[in-house]
């Protein structure tokens, strides 16, 4: 079920937009009297009432329990923040205090990334998360070794001298010579070059014809890139848990504080979901059971790639916690962060 913004009339809207950012501010249900007070509110509460129970019916606000107060559903958060919500701006205090603590001198990157999250999380008083790209090393020498007639192993070793193994199969009939060309042509590819960056080359020299291999080893160079993945799998940086307990007044909450710590430590699903924010051009939000992830702690997540120079997006950088976090404060904070921390990269 979905509704326009446009299928609301402006008193539906004002009363809307009342409800839900009342409870965004106090986070308990909001009831027609409550409403009746607001500025530019001129209605009795009976008339308010009329149009909350219509709004209801819409599917954009609920009666938790027997309250008599609503509160938005994750339909009707979705429908705020992509049409009423109003995007404050950071102060130049904030924005100080943010260009000072990530970009304090002496750090590395990793340092860096700490320091933004944990930044965040305090800023948002919500959980802070970061994912960045595994750190890697260039490559300093890559060999394949005929373990039978149909196998080979793919040995890379990195100039911090990690060493990886892989196995894979060779084609039939392939002579010892090629297995000699193959590692000879990608050591020299490599030469003080990670693999993200020694790949690219590769590729395009094999794409045009211009790697002057025969057919059996410009194969089995590419089988060799391909069992490999470079960098690894991103590191998830996660800082202020505790954030998310300091808000917490009924049991149910604190059920939902459980289920958003045990998705916290799913990192796998985690990082496939902050994977699909790479693509996003500025701040995506994700909202409850709009993600399967939180389908049952019903939380949101507040994320923006950041970039490195030339453009690059390497990573992501946000906040996770309640659905009833303050949006319009915290899009900008987190956008900016993300900036900040991509011209320090």
């Amino acid at each position: 079920m979905t509704v326009a913004i446009e299928s609301l009339d402006e008193r539906s809207r004002t009363i809307f937009r009342s409800i839900v950012e009342t409870y965004l501010a106090r986070g308990e249900p909001v009831g027609s009297r409550t409403v009746s007070r607001q500025p530019g509110v001129e209605l009795s509460p009976a008339s308010i009432r009329n149009v909350m129970a219509d709004l209801e019916e819409s599917g954009l606000i609920y009666s938790p329990h027997t309250s008599a107060g609503r509160i938005p559903t994750e339909l009707g958060l979705r429908l705020f923040v992509d049409g009423l919500l109003e995007v404050g701006d950071l102060s130049e205090e904030e924005r100080a205090q943010i260009d000072a603590r990530c970009a304090a001198k002496g750090r590395h990157r990793d340092e860096v990334l700490e320091e933004a999250s944990e930044l965040l999380s305090g800023l948002c008083q919500c959980a802070g998360l970061v994912m960045a790209p595994k750190a890697e090393a260039p490559v300093k020498h890559i060999e394949f070794v005929a373990i039978s007639p149909e196998r080979a192993l793919v040995v890379i070793v990195t100039e911090e001298g990690t060493v990886e193994n892989r196995v894979i199969d060779l084609p039939p009939g392939l002579p010892a010579a090629s297995l000699t060309r193959a590692t000879n042509y990608l050591n020299a590819r490599f030469q003080n070059r990670t693999f993200e960056e020694a790949r690219g080359i590769i590729e395009t020299e094999l794409k045009e014809q211009r790697a002057e291999l025969d057919a059996l080893s410009a194969k089995l160079v590419e089988e060799g890139l391909a069992t490999w993945s470079g960098g690894g799998a991103p590191s998830l940086i996660i800082r202020g848990r505790a954030n998310l307990l300091e808000d917490v007044h009924a049991l149910e909450e604190l059920d939902r504080i459980r289920r958003l710590f045990d998705d916290l430590e799913t990192k796998e699903g985690l990082v496939r979901l902050l994977e699909s924010a790479r693509t996003a051009e500025g701040v995506k939000i994700f909202i409850g059971s709009e993600n399967k992830l939180f389908s049952l702690s019903g939380s949101s997540l507040i994320v923006s790639p950041y970039m490195k120079g030339g453009g690059k997006i390497v990573g992501v950088i946000g906040v996770i916690g309640p659905t009833r976090i303050n949006y319009g404060r915290i899009i900008p904070m987190v956008d900016y962060t993300a900036r900040v921390v991509g011209s320090l990269l």
